[in-house]
């Protein structure tokens, strides 16, 4: 894949990558955000890992740059359309890395690029997340009223207090937040032969929705490498523990054969 400025991208490759500047590394890391999240949430990931890994921030509709688009609300439509977006930038080494929702939209991408008969992930990295046949709580989370939706945010420590307290900013975000969390409740797993991509597996101490078993049992969807890492912290604790989840990721990118 060719190297290109800012400028010279293609518009629909700035809307779903809008931190894209230049691609100079050797090896691509595609983030996915978390429900009601969006790339931003992954912009200094860079500045905790060598300049040879691309981080590559994902940005769906309805977040962002991308506020006035209508948000998706089903997984396949998610996933298909997000992976022919990334067809042009399939032409280095890369994985993929998703915490919470992130992390199951994730798996899904990553299997439907196995269908696709493409470039393949190098590694999958989950973050925050039940192993995607697991059951999952609080199946109509998406239709809860806003107050109780702001408290359920606030009580798992990823949104800024300052945003739940505007209402005017937070009455834009409720509908892409609402939408993410249809597209987890809505989702239904079903049964394929399990990935040949290592999964990495990250589990916050005192994460409330994903305990370290239930995320243990990701090992289950790869017939490769498969491990786990416990950090301290809550649900969002990859903001806490940023610098010790890249270190993590980055040596087991080195392990990856050139």
């Amino acid at each position: 894949m060719g190297r290109w400025s800012r400028i010279s991208q293609p518009p629909a490759l700035r809307r779903w990558f809008p931190f894209l500047r230049s691609l100079e590394g050797s090896f691509r890391l595609f983030c996915l955000p978390y429900a009601g999240g969006s790339a931003l949430a992954y912009r200094e990931f860079k500045d905790c890992l060598p300049a040879r890994t691309d981080v590559i921030p994902i940005q769906p509709p309805g977040r962002g740059t991308r506020l006035r688009e209508p948000p998706i609300r089903e997984m396949h439509e998610l996933v298909t359309t997000m992976a022919d977006a990334m067809t042009d930038l399939l032409g280095a080494p890369f994985a993929i890395f998703g915490h919470s929702l992130g992390a199951t939209v994730g798996f899904e991408l990553t299997r439907e690029l196995r269908r696709r008969g493409g470039p393949q992930a190098r590694a999958l990295f989950v973050s925050g997340a039940r192993a995607p046949w697991l059951p999952r709580k609080g199946r109509d989370r998406h239709r809860l009223p806003d107050e109780d939706l702001v408290e359920e945010l606030r009580h798992l420590n990823g949104t800024p207090r300052e945003l739940l307290e505007q209402r005017e900013l937070l009455e834009l975000l409720l509908p892409t937040i609402r939408a993410d969390l249809a597209v987890s409740d809505h989702y239904e797993y079903a049964a394929q032969e399990p990935l040949d991509v290592p999964i990495h597996a990250f589990a916050g101490s005192r994460d409330p929705l994903a305990s370290r078993r239930a995320v243990s049992a990701w090992g289950a969807e790869t017939r490769s490498v498969f491990t786990l890492h416990t950090l301290d912290g809550d649900h969002f604790f990859i903001n806490a523990q940023r610098a010790r989840l890249l270190a993590l990721v980055q040596a087991c990118i080195e392990k990856l054969e050139p």
